[in-house]
């Protein structure tokens, strides 16, 4: 069909580790926006984003951009669109999508609006009074903000977070895009000893598993556009077999605990889904209490915050004892994630970077401690 223009939509502050992504992915014309990222290409980088991104959440083609400040206008500029040079006669397209700082804000007046435009719109070109909508599934998406409409047909089907591997957490899941932002802000890369104190379902050590041996995160799963029409199966095989040849095949040094052996269980179980099984060690441990597996390495984690599973003067004091427990560990580079506004004043130490990320609807700040020995020295 082309070239298209495409939109991957992000978590808020990892837009630009995204736009890194695809550029590693040689995808031309990649521009960073606030919350999404925006760039170029064919049926098969339509394939390779969806199959190689790990942290957007979806891959989006960009149909219609318009200015729309009532109903007839956000009609016009839909009824415009060449919708049937992406939808069959036959094609399921349920409407979704969100408005903000707009004139128009009812999100189900403007599903309505949109379904009737782009309906009349196929109805025509198909010379049919009646759309069977029988067929595959095309999802629309729009997205209204300071009165400009964006029209979108969704490529992924369920979000890119979702790899496969995690049918269910614990109590409080880390989205996978998240942990593989995480992971790539610390420059790992497979070498060094990664190990995760708070590991609840795994999702840390997996993703850092996956990204030591470069496996494409979306592998193990189907998506949306493998079944549209006109995208052809053998771009699919070919972009899988181009992820099989990328991968790497070293040892890796991956360690998972948690004081909870339930969640133990659940890690062990997620990884052997992912494949991962072979490259991760899970222990039983409690955080501020259990040695040091090593000398040296990368500390990432994602501990309990006080507003989802513990009290936050619980948490306060988790804090304050991993600081204590950690104090001496110089050899170890340690990024923490965590809502606390406090964190560093409970941890003892102040970081030497830090990073607003959000995890969901959560506002988190991620505390990078790179070069503990040398702040030590100069103590």
């Amino acid at each position: 069909m082309g070239q298209f223009e495409f939109a991957a939509p992000t978590l808020f502050g990892l837009e630009g580790i995204a736009g890194d992504e695809l550029r590693r992915l040689d995808i031309p014309n990649v521009r960073v926006e606030n919350g999404r990222v925006l760039f170029s290409g064919d049926e098969t980088t339509l394939a390779r984003a969806n199959l190689f991104l790990r942290t957007a959440e979806r891959v989006l083609i960009v149909l219609a951009d318009f200015p729309a400040k009532t109903f007839e206008e956000l009609f016009q500029g839909v009824y415009q669109t060449n919708l049937e040079d992406y939808i069959p006669k036959n094609g399921v397209f349920p409407v979704k999508g969100h408005c903000l700082n707009s004139q128009l804000m009812s999100v189900p007046d403007c599903q309505a609006i949109v379904k009737k435009a782009a309906s009349k719109r196929l109805g025509e070109k198909y010379h049919m009074s009646w759309l069977p909508e029988d067929g595959e599934k095309y999802q629309l998406q729009f997205s209204i903000m300071n009165d400009r409409v964006q029209l979108y047909l969704d490529t992924s089907g369920a979000g890119l977070h979702k790899r496969g591997y995690r049918a269910v957490g614990n109590d409080a899941p880390l989205r996978e895009t998240l942990a593989a932002a995480m992971i790539q802000l610390t420059r790992y890369r497979g070498r060094e000893f990664l190990w995760d104190p708070f590991c609840g379902s795994g999702t840390i050590p997996i993703e850092a598993a996956l990204i030591a041996k470069n496996r494409a995160p979306g592998l193990n799963r189907r998506f949306a556009a493998e079944k549209f029409q006109w995208m052809d199966e053998k771009t699919w095989q070919f972009v899988r077999s181009e992820a099989f040849d990328k991968e790497f095949h070293g040892h890796y040094r991956i360690l998972g605990s948690d004081n909870d052996p339930k969640c133990i269980s659940l890690a062990m179980a997620n990884a052997r889904k992912a494949g991962m099984a072979g490259f991760i060690e899970f222990r039983d441990g409690d955080a501020t209490k259990m040695s040091l597996p090593t000398d040296s390495g990368i500390l990432i984690c994602n501990p309990p915050y006080g507003q989802r599973m513990m009290e936050q003067r619980s948490a306060q004091g988790l804090y304050a004892a991993l600081g204590r427990h950690l104090k001496f560990a110089d050899g170890w580079k340690k990024y923490i994630i965590t809502s606390e506004p406090e964190f560093e004043h409970y941890f003892g130490r102040r970081a030497d970077k830090k990073r607003k990320l959000y995890n969901g609807m959560i506002k988190c700040d991620y505390y990078m401690y790179t070069d503990i020995r040398r702040k030590e020295e100069k103590r």
